[in-house]
């Protein structure tokens, strides 16, 4: 057992005015199984990416052990051909054997190594990936996002694969595979930076009773101020009162003072005064203590639809609705026949390459929301209702360009209502200034949520939301469809 000790970590990007990490300090283990855990754009991938040496940076990273990470670049002509070729050139003292003997635990063959890689799917290429990650001999292996894009039965064999593995840092966003395959977490907090034995789940309620317990400290010096502010200011009240009646007095009414009487009352005064000092301090000290005790603190903010009502009661209908692409006769599909109603809400399920995003482009085509031709052949029928408003959430992020403004102008929204949504998702007021291209994947699927939870629609299809949004904003959008209500259908993948 080894240890990757961090000290005085400053990095940025250049031209950022905004350092990505400032004096961070910190150490892990090189046998532990290490979640990686924080808001979109903190900085996880980044950290991977300083370690893999990609980026130069101050302060310093001390490791006995190398790095190696998931996923590895392959290039655009290594994935025309099969990966028992072009494997050497990612890792030359990768050998088969060991390859072989990695997939086998992840429930797949030799066979798909000597298939093209770009005609595998995504759960066949994650698999060769991480099996290659874990034969590289004595490593400490950096992997990110392993489960996107996965079908549930992939995202299972790559649970119980990791279960079984250990050092490693995890980064992902998905609660149940940090629980299932992590000992200990890293945590990117607002402001500080974590680290803790136990899963997910552990640290979260763990981090659930810090907030508690800070929400409260802060109730009670909040409170304690002002009941000393109040006093402070009344005492000052009768200090002042107090010095006005030095000069000056009417002899008939106060017979019993003297000139004399000047000396008592600055005294008086004075020893006023002072305990408005006294008060004030106390009041520093307060405020000092409260200072930081939220600024770690996640507020989960509750998310809002603004739905249209359509006069029908069924909007989409499909009846033996089946595609086929190219020249093939082989449908993608088998036939189906089921229909959207109002009131419902429709989850996709299913493999990769199964059809589920056709199925969403079909609706889309039919509803004249389609972005670009679609290049299928369709049997059966397809219909939508008449005057149909969509809101659709993408996979693909790559579209985004420009500034958020650019995006409210393109689609007729308010910009303070979609950045205040983007508040409540966590970004921060530096990144709305930013052009999105430069966004991390999870920073670009955020506003592409809270355009469509803006847009009023009838239906609203969500083809694969959450592929790389933080686990408080998928909290966040669960409790969403956990109390909806809805007038309208929910589709997604």
């Amino acid at each position: 057992m080894s240890q990757i000790l961090v000290n005085d970590l400053t990095f940025g990007y250049d031209g950022s005015s905004d350092n990505v990490f400032e004096n961070v300090s910190f150490s892990i283990d090189t046998d532990w199984k290490l979640g990686f855990i924080g808001r979109n754009g903190k900085g996880k991938t980044t950290f991977l990416s300083v370690l893999m040496g990609r980026y130069s940076y101050s302060g310093t990273i001390t490791a006995s052990v190398g790095f190696s990470a998931f996923p590895c670049a392959v290039s655009k002509e290594q994935a025309q051909r099969p990966a028992s070729e072009f494997l050497p050139e990612l890792y030359p003292y990768c050998e088969e054997w060991r390859m072989i003997c990695e997939l086998s635990q992840l429930g797949e063959t030799a066979e798909i190594l000597y298939r093209p890689f770009n005609t595998l799917s995504h759960g066949e290429r994650t698999k060769i990936l991480l099996a290659l990650l874990f034969s590289c001999g004595e490593q400490f292996r950096l992997i990110d996002e392993p489960t996107n894009h996965l079908d549930e039965s992939s995202r299972e064999k790559v649970k119980e694969y990791l279960t079984g593995k250990n050092g490693f840092i995890l980064v992902s966003h998905d609660r149940d595979l940090l629980d299932a395959c992590t000992d200990h977490v890293l945590v990117l907090n607002r402001k500080s930076i974590d680290v803790q034995n136990g899963n997910f789940s552990v640290w979260w309620e763990n981090k659930q009773r810090r907030d508690s317990f800070a929400e409260a400290e802060n109730e009670k010096h909040r409170k304690e101020i002002k009941k000393l502010r109040q006093a402070a200011r009344q005492t000052a009240e009768w200090a002042d009162r107090n010095e006005r009646t030095k000069i000056g007095f009417d002899p008939v009414k106060e017979n019993d003072r003297c000139i004399s009487t000047r000396s008592y009352i600055g005294a008086k005064t004075k020893k006023m005064q002072s305990r408005v000092k006294q008060m004030e301090k106390r009041i520093d000290r307060n405020i000092a203590r409260q200072e930081g005790l939220l600024s770690d603190i996640e507020r989960v903010a509750e998310l809002k639809l603004t739905p249209l009502v359509h006069h029908k009661k069924t909007i989409v209908d499909f009846r033996d609705f089946t595609v086929t692409y190219g020249s093939s006769d082989k449908p993608v599909f088998s036939p189906l026949t089921f229909s959207v109603q109002l009131g419902e809400r429709v989850a996709l399920h299913g493999t990769n390459g199964c059809g589920k995003s056709t199925l969403i482009k079909a609706v889309l085509s039919h509803s004249g929301y389609a972005r670009e031709p679609v290049h299928f052949t369709e049997k059966g029928t397809c219909e939508t209702a008449s005057g149909l408003i969509i809101s659709y959430i993408d996979q693909d992020t790559s579209r985004l360009r420009g500034s958020v403004a650019s995006l409210c102008e393109e689609r007729g929204l308010e910009l303070s209502m979609l950045c205040t949504i983007l508040r409540q998702l966590g970004t921060e007021r530096s990144q709305l200034t930013k052009n999105m291209e430069d966004f991390s994947e999870g920073q670009k699927k955020k506003p592409l949520i809270a355009a469509s939870l803006l847009t009023p629609a009838h239906l609203y299809i969500w083809d694969e939301p959450l592929n790389y949004i933080d686990v408080f904003s998928r909290m966040q959008i669960e409790e969403l469809l956990k109390r909806y209500s809805p007038h309208h259908a929910f589709c997604g993948t």
